[in-house]
């Protein structure tokens, strides 16, 4: 019996009475009412994420930024980058290794980070 027919199983069971069917009826209203819920939170989560996407503009090159920054006369830049408005530029001073950090708008340092073998 592999494939079962449940074409007389309706036809068998007694109607209703009237209380059970208000039960369903309004089981049915409250599952259509928390389903709307979810929908719209749904909707709800997915337009602020386009929102969020959509607004970004943030446009690194109309920010002002320094023409130079001095690093000192033997210094090799290894890496420079941008970050919460301050530059942050790993030199290498012969033998040592620093990081500058640089106010972006002047091109003056801020701060100085020697790292040292231990």
């Amino acid at each position: 019996m592999s494939h079962p027919d449940f074409r007389d199983e309706d036809q068998n069971e007694p109607p209703l009475d009237p209380a059970a069917e208000r039960i369903q009826a309004r089981l049915k209203r409250l599952l259509f009412g928390s389903s709307l819920i979810m929908f719209a939170g749904l909707f709800a989560v997915f337009a602020a994420i386009l929102y969020k996407i959509n607004t970004d503009e943030t446009d690194i090159s109309q920010d002002p930024f320094a023409s130079t920054i001095v690093v000192g006369p033997d210094a090799d830049v290894l890496q420079a980058t941008v970050s919460d408005g301050v530059i942050f530029v790993l030199i290498r001073e012969g033998s040592k290794t620093a990081l500058l950090r640089m106010d972006p708008v002047s091109g003056k340092q801020i701060g100085r980070t020697d790292f040292v073998a231990r």
